[in-house]
């Protein structure tokens, strides 16, 4: 998230790290360091591996939309946060040690540390206390609202991965080759779960034979015998943070494959053996990639909040949905929704297609961090948005439609009425415009300061997914199985391009066979050739809101295998019948799954802002 000052997104990157600097609560909280060092020794004394536990939860922070104290949020009945995501459940530890400093701190200097900065602190002085050696923590972070299980399960390198991926993991966060080896050097301490090894002991030849041997003994070969059975990470000096994991990979006695795969045979081979043989040049290294990863898209300034407890935002979270409501602009801007189906019905007019590209718009919105109008921000050399995600990119349009909108409703009621609920009306509109019902759009969201392309990449389901994987794409998001039969009714609509459909048309079976020739004629075998020519969703009325796509899955005539998979021999056949035999109840099921999909993880009250600009933050 960025302030509410004229900063836009390109000066994100080059002005949250001069915030941050090790004297930010010199004069605010004084006693600060004191304090953390103070519980950090009575944890670590009570148990060593508490110590690489907190070095991995700063780790684990920094790689999911940067270091923001995330990854501490609970999860409740309305908000999913990080600690269930694969590298971290059953697995990150520790939380009640930051639970214990955070009290301490709030007695000292109330409402004034962030937990983000607890968290760094604490990863520093545990390296200290296992013996490594120290250096200055810069601070000044804020705690995000948010958190991304999606992107957990993304961004922090598995222990399976191969040197490449670690390589682009590390790459993804800014972080260089030399980072990686150093910041792996943290596996001087602390232990794994035999889960996260067995397949390295038991099958892989880059593995010392005696040492294998030895893990074996409490290591099962079964999956489920013994997955939480414990071995070091450093079988010399697991409680003290030294040199000696570099020297354990060079007798190939890495515990995990990914530890091995530095030195392999590959390009880190040469940086291992160097710290291996010098743990001064290690530890100056240590330092200065610790930093670097601290400085990882903190919030400052007026973005986030300060947390009194783990579950600040989630008291906001449980909240956000009742603060939209269709009147929320009665007064404020009373105009507003004559203003946007004026514009949508121009933009429908003159193409047809634009209808369906902007109800798609609102989709790819709400799957990535809730309906907060990320899907809009534009890139720039420091920026990455969304646009540019795998599901958006070439496909992706109708943003020229949001930004005369936009335009419309600021000359009415200039910063007042948000991106967000502007796409989500135009949706709605564009749906009432081909034909389809209306409904009362539930309004009042304001904008992201942030966008995700890597939750992008992950979250929109794509036209190549199984009934499977569509019925968990959409429970991530809260929304049912049902829910997600009624809303892919909006393929009724629009087009698709021959790069989505082609492997379905020429080698899938559950396509009826004049069909999938029709579509042929203008989508080659090839891939590269033809790739952009479209074909429509709806074969029969592909620019009328109606229940005619249910009508073509029952032929078989679904262009997009994820089509077809509903109904497929599966769970969802009686309900693609219900919705082609009775087009009111298909509509009276897609307006209610609609309102649901714009509840997805709204920003209001003080959250966000109110773009002036829908492509940039303001």
């Amino acid at each position: 998230m960025m302030t509410l000052s004229v900063i836009s997104a390109l000066l994100l990157g080059t002005t949250s790290m001069a915030q941050l600097t090790p004297d930010f609560y010199s004069e605010s909280c004084p006693d600060l360091f004191t304090v953390v060092r103070s519980q950090i020794e009575n944890a670590v004394q009570n148990e060593k591996r508490m110590g690489a536990s907190l070095v991995r939860m700063f780790f684990h922070d920094c790689f999911v939309n940067g270091c923001d104290g995330s990854v501490l949020l609970d999860d409740t009945p309305t908000f999913v946060g990080e600690k269930k995501a694969g590298p971290n459940m059953n697995s990150l530890r520790g939380f009640e040690v930051i639970d214990a400093i955070k009290a301490a701190v709030e007695e000292l200097c109330p409402g004034v540390v962030s937990c983000a900065d607890i968290i760094a602190v604490a990863a520093r002085d545990s390296v200290v206390e296992l013996g490594g050696t120290s250096w200055d923590v810069k601070v000044g972070r804020r705690d995000a609202r948010t958190a991304s299980q999606a992107l957990s399960n993304t961004s922090i390198p598995a222990p399976t991965s191969s040197l490449s991926k670690l390589i682009s993991s590390f790459a993804a966060q800014g972080l260089s080759v030399n980072d990686l080896v150093a910041l792996s050097g943290a596996h001087t301490i602390g232990q794994a779960r035999c889960t996260t090894f067995r397949n390295h002991i038991y099958n892989e030849s880059n593995v010392d034979s005696f040492f294998a041997a030895t893990r074996r003994a409490n290591c099962p070969p079964t999956k489920g015998s013994g997955d939480d059975n414990l071995a070091p990470l450093d079988i010399n000096t697991p409680n003290l943070f030294d040199n000696s994991y570099y020297t354990d990979l060079i007798a190939k006695r890495g515990l995990l494959h990914s530890d091995q795969e530095l030195f392999n045979g590959g390009s880190t081979d040469s940086q291992v053996q160097a710290y291996a043989s010098n743990p001064d040049a290690f530890n100056a290294d240590f330092i200065a990639a610790m930093i670097r990863m601290g400085d990882i898209k903190p919030l400052t300034g007026n973005s986030g909040e300060i947390r009194k407890n783990f579950i600040s935002f989630l008291l906001l979270g449980t909240t956000s949905m009742a603060q939209l409501t269709p009147d929320f602009y009665s007064e404020s801007c009373p105009d507003l929704f004559s203003a946007v189906r004026s514009q949508i019905e121009n933009a429908v007019d003159k193409e047809k297609r634009m209808g369906a590209s902007l109800v798609r718009m609102f989709f790819h919105d709400c799957f990535v961090n809730g309906c907060d109008g990320s899907v809009l921000l534009d890139d720039t050399p420091t920026f990455v948005g969304e646009k540019k995600a795998g599901p958006n990119m070439n496909s992706l349009r109708g943003f020229e439609v949001i930004d005369a909108i936009k335009a419309a409703v600021e000359e009415l009621c200039p910063g007042v009425v948000s991106c967000a609920d502007i796409v989500a009306i135009a949706a709605r509109d564009s749906v009432v415009e081909l034909g389809g019902p209306s409904w009362d759009v539930k309004v009042g969201r304001r904008d992201a300061w942030t966008a995700s392309q890597a939750l992008a990449n992950t979250s929109i389901p794509a036209p190549t997914s199984s009934l499977s994987k569509l019925i968990s794409s959409f429970a991530a998001q809260g929304l049912s199985v049902h829910d997600l039969v009624a809303l892919s009714g909006a393929h009724t609509i629009g087009q698709a391009r021959c790069t989505n459909f082609r492997n379905h048309i020429y080698n899938e079976s559950n396509v009826d066979g004049f069909f999938a020739g029709t579509r042929r004629a203008n989508c080659p075998p090839t891939k590269g050739s033809g790739d952009n020519n479209l074909a429509p969703l709806d074969i029969n009325t592909p620019n009328l809101f109606d229940n005619s796509y249910y009508t073509d899955l029952l032929a078989k005539r679904g262009l997009l295998h994820s089509d077809q998979e509903l109904f497929n021999g599966g769970s969802t056949d009686s309900q693609v019948k219900a919705y082609a035999s009775n087009a009111d109840a298909f509509n009276a099921d897609f307006v209610g799954a609609m309102i649901r999909m714009g509840d997805i993880k709204p920003l209001t009250g003080n959250s966000g802002e109110i773009r002036k600009n829908c492509r940039r933050v303001n």
